[in-house]
C-alpha cells in the first residue's frame, strides 16, 4: 500500500514538473518574440509524413505548400501533372506563381520513387499530387499491380519529411466508365495506405482545414 502511494506521488510530481516547464515556456514566448520559431521546433516535431486530401479546388494544395514553408528547410517539388493541354499549362503555371521562386522543382509525372531517391536529407519535399500520379500509371502500359508498394518503400527509406497531396474520390458519383470505376477504387485504396503510414493527415474542405490524425506542428494561416 505504502508502495502505491509513493508512485501516485511520483506520477503527480512529474505531472506538475511537465506542467511547469509548459507555462515557463509560453512566458518565454510571450517575453521574447524572436525565440518563437527556436521553442516552436522544439515543442512541435514537423511530421515524417502528411498527407493532405481534399476535393477540387479544395484548397488542399495551399494548405499544403502552408505547411510546407513551416519546417524553415529548403523546399522540393515533385510535379506529376503533365500539360497536355492549353488549360493544363495554364494551371500548372498558376500553381508555379502561387508557390513563388524559393523551390526546388522536380518534373516526375510517374518516377516519383525515383525522385525522392535523389532529394537532399537536409530538404523537405511536397508531392503534388497522388491522383494526377495514379492517373498516368494507370494509363501507362506498366502499372504495377499495386502502385502504393514501391511509394511507401521510398517514403520509409527518406530521412527528410515529405508532405503528399491527393483527392478525395469517395464522395463523388460511381463512374459510368470501367476505367473511371477502376481508378476510383484505386484512389480510394491508395488513399488507405497513405493515411495508414502518415503521421498527420488533414482533409481541407472549402479551404478549411480538419485534422484527421496527428497533430499539425504550427498553425499555418
Amino acid at each position: 500500500m505504502v508502495g502505491n502511494i509513493i508512485k501516485r506521488h511520483d506520477r503527480v510530481s512529474s505531472s506538475i514538473l511537465y506542467l511547469s516547464l509548459l507555462k515557463l515556456a509560453l512566458i518565454i514566448l510571450r517575453l521574447n518574440p524572436q525565440k518563437r520559431s527556436q521553442w516552436s521546433a522544439i515543442i512541435f516535431t514537423f511530421p515524417k509524413f502528411s498527407l493532405i486530401l481534399g476535393g477540387v479546388a479544395s484548397g488542399k494544395s495551399r494548405f499544403a505548400e502552408t505547411l510546407v514553408r513551416q519546417s524553415n528547410r529548403p523546399r522540393t517539388y515533385i510535379a506529376t501533372a503533365q500539360a497536355f493541354d492549353g488549360e493544363m499549362e495554364d494551371k500548372i503555371k498558376q500553381h508555379q506563381i502561387d508557390r513563388g521562386p524559393d523551390w526546388s522543382t522536380v518534373e516526375a509525372p510517374i518516377a516519383v520513387p525515383e525522385a525522392l531517391s535523389r532529394v537532399p536529407d537536409t530538404h523537405i519535399v511536397l508531392i503534388d499530387c497522388m491522383t494526377l500520379w495514379l492517373s498516368n500509371l494507370i494509363l501507362s502500359e506498366n502499372c504495377p499491380k499495386d502502385p502504393s508498394e514501391p511509394l511507401l518503400n521510398a517514403v520509409k527509406t527518406c530521412k527528410f519529411p515529405i508532405v503528399t497531396v491527393s483527392n478525395e474520390v469517395g464522395h463523388s458519383v460511381i463512374p459510368d466508365t470501367k476505367l473511371g470505376r477502376r481508378f476510383q477504387k484505386d484512389q480510394g485504396r491508395l488513399n488507405a495506405k497513405l493515411a495508414a503510414e502518415a503521421d498527420l493527415v488533414v482533409m481541407v474542405t472549402a479551404g478549411i482545414p480538419q485534422v484527421l490524425k496527428g497533430r499539425i506542428p504550427a498553425n499555418p494561416a
